[in-house]
């Protein structure tokens, strides 16, 4: 007779069979026919334009992560407030915690300006071609040689 345990490997082990048969099953029959056309950046039917190694701001990337921690917060926090009663003050000075260390991450992204959306973005070192690593800052005598990295 097998444990708990022993279905959810069955399980594990089936999920992990089915998903890579059916990748391998479809590499298999698929046609194999590239082309440049089809292997060229997709714009939503436009031409692309520029190389596709632009720098992106740092900032989208900050607030995709704030984001996704007050998200999984919302995910933790309806739960504990469903079976609230169930579970007693325990359950509550842990939540209370849980709470408080997210509201001092808030004020730390708060007081540090992430949340902001109307600063400069900040200066960042750029590679130019022949002359290395430079900053920003320094004037830029040749639009031309700078390289996106």
């Amino acid at each position: 007779m097998l444990t708990d345990f022993g279905r959810i490997l069955i399980f594990l082990l089936i999920g992990v069979v089915f998903t890579a048969g059916g990748l391998i099953f479809s590499w298999i029959l698929r046609p194999h026919r590239p082309y440049p056309e089809k292997l060229s950046t997709y714009e939503c039917g436009e031409e692309p334009v520029g190389g596709s190694w632009v720098r992106l701001n740092v900032r989208f990337y900050v607030v995709a992560l704030i984001f996704l921690i007050f998200d999984v917060e919302v995910v933790v926090l309806f739960p504990w407030a469903v079976v609230f009663k169930n579970f007693g003050v325990f359950a509550f000075l842990e939540m209370v915690v849980f709470l408080a260390i997210l509201i001092v991450g808030f004020a730390y992204v708060w007081v540090k300006g992430d949340l902001d959306w109307d600063k400069p973005s900040p200066r960042l070192p750029v590679y130019v071609k022949g002359k290395g690593i430079i900053s920003e800052e320094m004037e830029r005598t040749e639009e031309k040689e700078f390289v996106s990295v």
